[in-house]
């Protein structure tokens, strides 16, 4: 990073109703980044590592934008100094970064692989003495290629086998870790991986798909249990879901009923069993329907609703929800009610993700009435634009600023309106590999020269640098 080429003020002022409700925010909320394993930490087969199931999907042709892979990324394994100090110089006091499985526990069998979490308790260590609270994530969809070739997510012994795993890391690092994090979007583990694949291990089975959901919801469970179990103090454990608000289009039933559906299996199919041990009675139907049975096995709903601390939120978007085909017609050639999504009209990022600040505000503020008592944090929330830096590598992303603005004062509104959360967590610390997107799409606060691994702090980064210390001094 070269420091003499970023601006000394973030040139960005946000609308006054939004930053009076940024400026309400309570005392002691947390502030950070985060991060994934595989997205940022290259050396994919140094000190033991064994490859992943996303180094095997992006070895299939056309899998991965322009053939890109996360053999290098941001050399964070080797440059993980550095990028702690960047997050201590943006002023931030949370650090959310995932394990890599295949790097601490080689084949997902076994015990632990000493070279490869003396990387994450250097981290652990690093973070502390800069005063950064680390936020372990157990698992960020890194899943052993083993483990994938023995059956996957869609097997229910890849459940035990993720507890067992959870528990090395836990015990090589509780004694400095006060948060864990089991698992990241299972959502997208299950259904974009094993549904309609488009991410790894890339397999098109639907059924398949719901029996992950069950199994990693079972694998949180299980490893929540466990390490609550071990724990030799009050820790924070948790789980981290990807949520939006489905709105629906009109007030029709068609419409209705199509915006419960995209609801019921984005969100209500795994907070029903977290919070309340039993799964959406409509949503069960519906895929009963459809000849899909959830695997439940006896005791498996007393174990996924074992008490969590705190629940991890990501968002970036909401969508509207239409039980009409295009013809008018709500039955599908295949029998099955139609859901199909209409835009809302609002600007879109990089990403083609409609921004919409008030679904973020009215998914806060509708958990909070659903799952009382369930404190929140978020713990990802950002956009990709299509940044253009200047001869010094800074990137004035106005586009990227103003979205954090208008998302920090939603999750304020929420607040006001009775939600419980306690920090919010940007995505992304920097630039990274956007998984089947490769290198194309931008997520970072810290733009990445991926030909030289120069990061420079974005016009983003600075404008959440000031909202920190704005928030402190208040």
């Amino acid at each position: 990073m070269n420091p003499t080429a970023v601006p000394t003020s973030t040139v960005f002022t946000a609308p006054a109703a939004e930053q009076e409700l940024i400026s309400s925010l309570p005392p002691g909320f947390r502030w950070g980044v985060a991060t994934s394993a595989y997205q940022i930490e290259g050396s994919i087969d140094a000190d033991g590592r064994t490859p992943s199931i996303w180094d095997t999907y992006c070895q299939v042709p056309g899998a991965i934008a322009n053939g890109d892979n996360g053999d290098i990324a941001c050399e964070h394994y080797t440059r993980m100094p550095q990028d702690v100090a960047l997050i201590k110089e943006l002023g931030l006091d949370t650090y959310r970064f995932s394990v890599s499985w295949p790097r601490v526990q080689p084949g997902g069998k076994g015990g632990i692989n000493p070279a490869g979490i003396a990387f994450y308790d250097r981290l652990v260590d690093e973070l502390l003495a800069q005063g950064i609270d680390p936020w372990v994530t157990l698992y960020h969809w890194d899943l052993p290629q083993e483990l994938e070739d023995a059956g996957g997510w869609p097997v229910r012994d890849t459940a035990y086998r993720f507890a067992d795993y959870s528990m090395l890391v836990f015990d090589a690092l509780n004694d400095r870790v006060n948060t864990w994090t089991t698992l990241n979007e299972p959502w997208c583990s299950a259904m974009l991986g094993y549904a309609y694949g488009a991410h790894a291990p890339g397999r098109k089975e639907y059924p398949a798909a719901v029996a992950a959901v069950h199994h990693l919801l079972l694998g949180h469970g299980l490893a929540t249990e466990r390490m609550r179990e071990a724990a030799p103090r009050k820790l924070d454990i948790g789980i981290t879901l990807n949520a939006a608000t489905a709105y629906p289009a009109s007030d029709q039933h068609p419409d209705l009923e199509a915006a419960r559906r995209a609801d019921g299996m984005g969100r209500r199919l795994y907070l029903d069993p977290l919070v309340y041990g039993r799964y959406p009675a409509d949503v069960v139907a519906d895929l009963a329907a459809e000849g899909i049975e959830i695997p439940v096995q006896e005791g498996d709903l007393a174990t996924i609703s074992a008490p969590i601390d705190v629940l991890g939120i990501n968002y970036y978007f909401s969508q509207q929800f239409t039980g009409f085909a295009e013809d008018g017609k709500t039955v599908g050639d295949d029998g099955l009610p139609i859901i199909r999504s209409l835009p809302l009209n609002r600007p879109r990022t990089a990403m083609d993700w409609e921004i919409v600040p008030e679904g973020f505000t009215d998914l806060l503020v509708g958990i909070s009435r659903e799952y009382p008592g369930l404190p929140m944090v978020i713990t990802e929330n950002g956009a990709a634009f299509d940044d253009t830096p200047d001869e010094n590598g800074y990137v004035a992303d106005e586009g990227r600023t103003a979205y954090f603005a208008t998302h920090l004062a939603a999750v304020a509104e929420a607040i006001q309106q009775g939600a419980d959360i306690r920090g919010y967590l940007a995505w992304s610390l920097m630039d990274n590999f956007e998984w089947a997107y490769g290198y194309e799409k931008r997520f970072g606060i810290v733009r990445v020269d991926y030909d030289t691994q120069v990061r420079t702090p974005k016009q983003s980064a600075l404008y959440l640098k000031e909202v920190v210390q704005n928030h402190r001094s208040a």
